[in-house]
């Protein structure tokens, strides 16, 4: 096992950081504002989603909660004796 110092040197630092978004501006270049848009719609659609199922969600836990039993209570069976 290493010590402290030795995880420290593997982990990414700011220079690290900038480097990669230097090559990421270099390598999309003027379609990043594309995947950026692209990105954000996804997750507006995404969560539009996840709001509609948990509605439905909600909507039929309220309609479970608010009916009555349409089961009659169950009542003990007699036992004929032969």
């Amino acid at each position: 096992m290493g010590n402290f110092g030795d995880i420290l040197a593997w982990m990414i630092g700011p220079p690290e950081m900038i480097v990669a978004g230097l090559v990421g501006l270099l390598v999309f270049g003027n379609k990043l504002p594309q995947v950026g848009r692209s990105l954000g719609k996804s997750i507006v659609e995404f969560k539009k989603g996840v709001k509609g199922v948990k509605e439905e969600i909600d909507e039929e836990m309220n309609k479970a909660e608010s009916e009555p039993s349409s089961d009659p209570e169950p009542t003990p069976e007699k036992k004929e004796e032969l």
